[in-house]
């Protein structure tokens, strides 16, 4: 079995994205599943066109997908052995509603780090990618690159509300220390545009495995900084939500994780 390569998935993301999501988009039903997430026939259909293909190229490596029952994500993260780690559709939400964010995320996971990661955005045409310890590239093209230093206080937030305290919330809509916020609905493309620098300071109270294994490794990769809540480094190691807090620029992911303690 040949070691997995970018090059590789690639087309493999951009196939599927075409064929199971973008052919469903905008006529596309969602369910709610057990822990009140959502699930349509796309998420189904891209899972299971992916998992065929990792299977096939590589069967040696098994496949965490958020769309398998958690006994078995568990089982498979518990055996402490190289597997990819799968979301078919990130921001089931928007996709179901006809909002054109969401993405295809692919991480290889090994000791407890993504060594691999890539993020497919089907609406831009956009392959974020990354190989531990060799930058990431956005369409090939490298990411990372220096900008002319936007301070805290011009800058654009991403903030998902729902999982944050009532009281930091309030803070950040009655005070906070960003110019602008957005949010994306789409926790990969978070990562991935922070990573590409179209925001500037990040925030989540709590997203699953395979919403960060692909996507924060770009990030990292690209030079930003990351902690949880509570100071500790973002690992693909645990099944439980991890809080995130990121900025692309060292000095202003200080300034950000004072003005939150503060």
């Amino acid at each position: 079995m040949s070691a997995p390569k970018l090059e590789h998935l690639r087309p493999l993301l951009k196939s599927v994205a075409q064929e199971e999501l973008l052919a469903r988009f905008q006529s596309c039903d969602a369910q709610q599943k057990a822990d009140g997430s959502l699930v349509t026939e796309a998420d189904l259909a891209a899972n299971t066109r992916i998992i065929q293909a990792l299977k096939q190229s590589y069967p040696d490596i098994p496949v965490l997908s958020e769309e398998m029952p958690a006994t078995e994500q568990e089982a498979l993260l518990a055996a402490q052995t190289p597997l990819w780690c799968l979301d078919p559709l990130d921001g089931t939400t928007n996709f179901s509603a006809g909002l054109p964010c969401f993405a295809i995320s692919l991480a290889l996971l090994e000791a407890g780090q993504a060594q691999m990661g890539m993020v497919y955005d089907p609406m831009r045409d956009e392959c974020f990618s990354a190989i531990r310890g060799q930058g990431a590239e956005l369409n090939g093209q490298k990411l990372g690159t220096l900008k002319p230093r936007t301070p805290l206080h011009k800058g654009v937030g991403l903030v998902d509300f729902k999982r944050l305290s009532p009281t930091l919330q309030q803070r950040l809509l009655s005070a906070p220390p960003y110019a602008s916020q957005r949010n994306i609905g789409a926790v990969v493309l978070d990562w991935c545009w922070l990573a590409a620098g179209r925001a500037h300071v990040y925030i989540h109270g709590g997203q699953k495995l395979w919403d960060y294994a692909a996507a924060a490794l770009i990030f990292a990769e690209a030079g930003g900084s990351a902690c949880s809540f509570e100071g500790e480094e973002i690992q693909p190691n645990t099944l439980k939500s991890r809080s995130a807090i990121a900025a692309l620029d060292a000095e202003i992911f200080e300034q950000w994780q004072n003005w939150l303690n503060s």
